[in-house]
């Protein structure tokens, strides 16, 4: 009789120490994932803010060279006695230029592309907000189960050990500089 209470004793421990284990090896995963998360969002950043400047400093040159023929083309002239806001030939290809690239690009505002850029670095920024959060959660469930008894035995035998808390560096604590990035 004293065998089998032994006998079941042993293989209650043996499934709880399995069960634990488990148990440890998913949140150590699910921290492992959450990094993974966290590093394909910073990709994403480092990708797309540059880029959507990019992109939005060309729209801005864009418009700016279009405001500036405009405006040239507005200037009088004193040698065509008729029509003093134009020059010949030069006002011709200027004005063609200008509906060319209209027609290009019919829908191009530079304030559109800055709202855009906006939401991208705004929805970005809450993605790895939220994915910082889920970190941070998952290494406080794990580091629990780590010191909390027995599970923390468990853990000892088998060598799993502590995550530690991501902090921020004394530069990512610092706000972005956007207007150094239009430069």
């Amino acid at each position: 009789m004293i065998t089998y209470i032994l006998v079941a004793v042993s293989i209650l421990l043996l499934i709880y120490i399995v069960i634990a284990f488990n148990r440890l090896s998913k949140r150590r995963n699910q921290i492992e994932n959450a990094i993974s998360s966290l590093d394909s969002l910073f990709i994403q950043r480092a990708d797309l803010i540059p880029n959507l400047i990019t992109t939005t400093k060309e729209y801005m040159n864009y418009e700016q060279e279009t405001i500036a023929q405009i405006t040239q083309l507005r200037t009088p002239v004193v040698t065509d006695k008729e029509n003093p806001y134009l020059q010949s030939e030069e006002g011709d290809k200027t004005l063609m230029n200008i509906m060319a690239r209209a027609e290009s690009y019919p829908e191009l505002k530079a304030s559109a592309q800055f709202v855009q850029l906006q939401r991208a670095f705004t929805e970005c920024e809450e993605q790895l907000s939220a994915g910082r959060r889920y970190l941070s959660a998952s290494i406080t469930d794990y580091n629990d189960a780590m010191i909390t008894f027995p599970s923390n035995v468990i853990a000892a035998i088998f060598g799993f050990s502590k995550y530690q808390w991501q902090y921020a560096t004394a530069k990512q604590r610092t706000a972005v500089d956007a207007k150094e990035l239009f430069r």
